[in-house]
């Protein structure tokens, strides 16, 4: 098996394996696949957090008013009375108005949180550096288990403007926003390698040969960006190895710099032509009147 780390920029992502004879066009979807899909488990997860403190999204023309505004205007969410969390609501107010204020009790409350611990460890990108691959089986039970948690929690569904709701029925708005930067078109994605674009048309063994144990470090962006940035010939870790070695070297000489004392030359003990004066009786001879 070919085993790819994939990255975006210098940020590491997730490890990957394929083999050589496979398409460059099918990796290129299967690894734009398993990015995209880690991100919108990201976005689910983040919202999650919030609906666990705040209770559901509020319809868009609600949003950010206060209540003096919304009593003004005569707005009202028809669909706080639909969607009631398992077991009641506890009311913990939205200070920017996004959502209702109508969050689950503590119990529910640890479900949405600890089903949100585990699916972003299952995509983490720690598991790269466990030395696990992730796949888009992963990504989809990452996303089944959100789900299933939200389902426990509001059994009636959530409203359809709902953020969590739109997500998992793959209708996300997300013009305008940060998210929409980070996601990758499969037809807009790239891969690089060595410096070069994995082209379309080709295999992986065209460009890594018939080896099919290689580990390789692939870049992913999207396309018109231009080339990455190479990777260093040193690991960052490497080079903290390097400077502390420099660094305790360093101490090292200063130590035998101390250490290098000739102050003894001028000692008795060491005067090489003491044994010879003695015998000449020339010992002892102080010079000027008695």
């Amino acid at each position: 098996m070919v085993q790819m780390h994939v990255k975006h920029g210098d940020e590491s992502q997730f490890l990957f394996n394929t083999t050589v004879d496979v398409p460059v066009e099918t990796v290129i979807q299967q690894v734009a696949a398993i990015y995209n899909g880690r991100l919108k488990v990201d976005r689910i997860c983040s919202e999650i957090s919030e609906l666990a403190d705040h209770g559901t999204t509020l319809p868009p023309n609600m949003q950010g008013l206060t209540d003096e505004q919304l009593v003004d205007l005569k707005l009202k969410d028809e669909w706080e009375e639909r969607c009631v969390p398992s077991g009641g609501a506890v009311f913990k107010k939205d200070e920017i108005g996004r959502r209702n204020g109508h969050a689950p009790n503590d119990k529910m409350k640890e479900v949405l949180t600890k089903t949100m611990e585990e699916a972003k460890a299952l995509i983490s990108k720690k598991q790269a550096q466990a030395n696990v691959c992730v796949t888009m089986e992963m990504v989809k039970e990452a996303l089944d288990q959100l789900k299933g948690a939200g389902m426990i929690v509001y059994p009636m569904g959530l409203p359809p403007h709902d953020p969590i709701r739109m997500e998992f029925e793959n209708q996300e708005d997300l013009s305008g926003t940060q998210a929409s930067l980070q996601v990758i078109p499969e037809e807009e994605c790239q891969l690089w390698w060595a410096a070069k674009e994995l082209q379309r048309g080709k295999k992986l063994l065209d460009y890594l040969g018939k080896n099919d144990k290689t580990k390789i470090v692939v870049k992913i962006q999207k396309r018109g960006q231009g080339a990455p940035a190479r990777e260093p010939l040193v690991s960052e870790e490497q080079q903290k190895q390097m400077m502390m070695h420099y660094y305790r070297r360093q101490e090292e000489l200063k130590k035998l710099d101390e250490a290098e004392d000739d102050s003894h030359l001028n000692s008795d003990w060491s005067d090489r032509q003491a044994l010879k004066r003695q015998f000449q009786g020339l010992t002892n001879i102080k010079w000027g009147p008695r």
